[in-house]
């Protein structure tokens, strides 16, 4: 767990691929919970501490994820996130590359809680949710293609799904049809980049994620 930035209302957590922020059926210690002990050590509160999850990201992949220190803050955030005021920026390795350097995807979606995955769906369908993403491509490898990618909508699976059904998978994700897994489990998806208005002081925050040694190397040499 690295905390990339925090103050007296906020948390910022770079997540590892395999961690989950909430507490689910596994039974593994989310981080919220995780956060509750470091605030309780940190600070030596006693009694219980507040930590409110803002929003998630899937259990194999790695990012920036907010976290509230205040009840005040977690509502306001809440409220940031509903109206689209939350800015996150992802970056994917898929598999092949894609025919439009950039473009928008618009699809209907449907997700399975029982089997825990999202389908493309028809507009007609009274359960589906209209999905919108844009990317762009960075970089492209022998094998892999290096995507940036905006979430103008946020649904469950959205990238994962969306990326899959035009034919590139994100590597690793087995799930959506990638060829192999990773070795650790992973999925090569990456919660990049945050920026929104501090929920308090009203300044302006953008955070950026580190970059694991996979991302890496699709950069240029210096």
């Amino acid at each position: 767990m690295q905390i990339i930035y925090e103050d007296n209302h906020i948390l910022v957590v770079n997540k590892e691929p395999g961690e989950i922020v909430q507490g689910d059926k596994t039974g593994d210690t989310p981080l919220s919970e995780k956060l509750k002990l470091y605030l309780k050590e940190k600070y030596n509160k006693p009694g219980n501490v507040f930590c409110g999850v803002v929003h998630r990201i899937d259990r194999p992949v790695g990012g920036l994820v907010i976290f509230a220190k205040t009840s005040k803050a977690l509502e306001r955030l809440n409220k940031m996130l509903r109206d689209g005021e939350i800015h996150k920026t992802y970056w994917a390795i898929v598999e092949g590359k894609p025919e439009k350097e950039e473009e928008v995807l618009n699809n209907f979606l449907v997700s399975d809680g029982r089997i825990n995955k999202t389908f493309i769906s028809d507009e007609k369908n009274p359960e589906a949710k209209k999905s919108t993403l844009k990317y762009k491509t960075l970089a492209v490898g022998d094998h892999y293609s290096l995507l940036e990618v905006n979430l103008l909508t946020g649904r469950k699976h959205q990238i994962r799904a969306q990326l899959s059904n035009i034919g590139h998978p994100i590597k690793g994700d087995l799930k959506y049809g990638a060829r192999r897994s990773n070795p650790d489990g992973s999925i090569s998806l990456l919660a990049r980049n945050i920026s929104f208005t501090h929920p308090v002081s009203k300044l302006p925050i953008e955070l950026e994620a580190p970059l694991p040694p996979l991302f890496q190397k699709f950069l240029p040499e210096d």
